[in-house]
């Protein structure tokens, strides 16, 4: 395992993507450290039926069990964990994403809150220079949201709505959640075969479609 990559999950609506996320990257030999913050755990427990604990190590030791991950794989922490390594720039991960994202989380970043650990951590990614990623789950924008975002862009985020597409024919809830993912590991720059590519007939990933 060459690569570590930091994975939030908050209250957003969009579980499904950040499992689905999760699972990829384990399958990629990726180091994941991965963070829930109490909300997102609450959200786990309505639009899944996987019955999540809620103690970090217990949370680990479920997800590297549920997706086969080799022995220290996943790490997680919990929201107030300071002492994390992706709490300091000296121990950055090369990129992190949130997701799902809420937009109260867009603003702690954009603002430099740091009232928590996955906001600390999107801190020193953006302070290192590192990729952060934010997969966005909130309609429709307003004004602040949009400023917020707007904002993290120009810092050299990449902000990402939760946004999937139809020209690949979905057949499934699964191929919708697929086309996400498919979009993050590009932005990642993680090999994968989730879903046809804009403009090609094999199932490669997802693409931007035509204006």
């Amino acid at each position: 395992m060459s690569r570590r990559i930091a994975l939030a999950l908050t209250g957003a609506s969009g579980a499904p993507y950040g499992l689905r996320l999760l699972e990829c990257l384990v399958q990629a030999g990726v180091e994941v450290h991965l963070m829930v913050s109490k909300p997102g755990q609450v959200v786990l427990g309505m639009e899944t039926d996987l019955g999540v604990p809620g103690r970090p190590v217990e949370i680990a030791r479920f997800f590297s069990e549920r997706y086969a991950a080799a022995p220290g794989q996943i790490h997680c922490y919990g929201p107030d964990e300071w002492t994390a390594p992706v709490a300091s720039g000296s121990a950055a991960p090369e990129s992190m994403v949130v997701c799902p994202c809420t937009t109260a989380t867009v603003s702690a970043v954009a603002t430099g809150a740091s009232r928590g650990l996955i906001e600390r951590a999107a801190d020193v990614v953006l302070k290192e220079r590192r990729r952060l990623i934010l997969v966005v789950r909130e309609t429709p924008f307003s004004e602040i949201h949009l400023e917020n975002m707007l904002r993290l862009t120009r810092m050299g985020a990449v902000v990402m709505p939760a946004n999937p597409a139809f020209y690949h024919r979905p057949e499934g809830l699964q191929d919708l959640i697929d086309f996400m993912v498919a979009r993050v590991l590009d932005h990642l720059q993680i090999e994968h075969a989730l879903g046809p590519r804009w403009g090609t007939g094999h199932r490669q990933g997802g693409e931007d479609g035509p204006e």
